[in-house]
């Protein structure tokens, strides 16, 4: 499994990370890209879980599909979804 993350790391630098459910359900995903989040956010507009979907399936690399599919686990990840996304602070100063 080592060899795998370490693959998945290469593959996408900006990040990779386990989420594991409470009865031991795991799936691997990446940091999401700007155009994923635009998609998203689109749909988002008018049905907010679907944002959740679209990110988790682009996001998702490997793990229990029953994350994706079973509502009491797809509930639990989408709150921690947003922890995926990076974001790099700044000031903004008028000149």
């Amino acid at each position: 499994m080592e060899q795998k993350i370490a693959g998945w790391k290469e593959k996408y630098p900006k990040g990779v990370y386990l989420y594991e459910t409470e009865d031991g359900k795991k799936c691997y995903l990446h940091t999401p890209e700007r155009k994923a989040l635009s998609a998203a956010a689109v749909v988002g507009k008018n049905d907010p879980l679907k944002y959740n979907e679209i990110l988790l399936n682009n996001c998702w690399i490997e793990g229990d599909e029953e994350i994706k599919k079973e509502d009491k686990y797809f509930l639990g990840i989408s709150g921690k979804l947003s922890e995926l996304v990076e974001i790099s602070e700044g000031e903004l100063k008028k000149l």
